[in-house]
């Protein structure tokens, strides 16, 4: 039987699972490898301080992901179907691990982050815009 997420061990491994898939993944792993290029050794302990601020109420995260999509979908549109991809990979991530109710947030969570994102970029296109 899975346990639940409980500390950061826990979100090491969704989060090394899950981007073991998706930086391979035809339709969005380009973002990060060819769009960005980020340096993945420097880009996965920011999620992982991340995810635990998000479902462990952590403080080690300093950031705006906001921003960094905003600034993303500048260089080539970020859409919805991108984000479905990443909503798909990332439940398919915890699932794999863990079952409880942080398992769970961190699923609804995602989806919100998810929303929000595609809302402020869209918000970012227009005249007047205050991130």
């Amino acid at each position: 039987m899975k346990t639940d997420i409980t500390d950061k061990e826990d979100i090491v491994i969704v989060i090394n699972h899950f981007y073991n898939k998706i930086l391979s993944n035809k339709t969005i792993g380009h973002f990060f490898t060819e769009v960005v290029k980020i340096q993945i050794d420097h880009h996965i302990p920011i999620m992982y301080d991340f995810w635990e601020s998000v479902l462990l109420d952590g403080n080690t995260y300093k950031g705006n992901p906001m921003l960094k999509h905003i600034a993303i979908d500048k260089i080539l549109p970020l859409e919805a179907h991108h984000f479905n991809v990443w909503i798909q990979e990332w439940n398919a991530s915890v699932d794999l691990h863990y079952s409880g109710p942080i398992a769970d947030q961190a699923k609804q969570k995602a989806k919100m982050m998810k929303d929000l994102i595609l809302y402020k970029i869209a918000a970012s296109k227009k005249d007047g815009f205050i991130q």
